[in-house]
């Protein structure tokens, strides 16, 4: 079992020397694109629910 454990971990590590990160410019850039898909994506559900609160408003009257 132990062997087992070891030979797990031992595959991560070489596994893990095969992963190519980003730098640090493509990392800023990504994080701005999630950023402001975000806030477009809030500001469009938020005006959704806006709207259909004012239709159900006018259809429980």
């Amino acid at each position: 079992m132990i062997e087992r454990i070891k030979a797990f971990f031992n595959d991560v590590k070489i596994e893990l020397k095969k992963v190519n990160y980003p730098g640090k410019d493509e990392l800023i850039g990504s994080t701005w694109v999630v950023i402001i898909t975000v806030f477009i994506a809030s500001f469009f559900l938020g005006f959704v629910d806006m709207i259909l609160a004012k239709i159900v408003n006018m259809v429980a009257r």
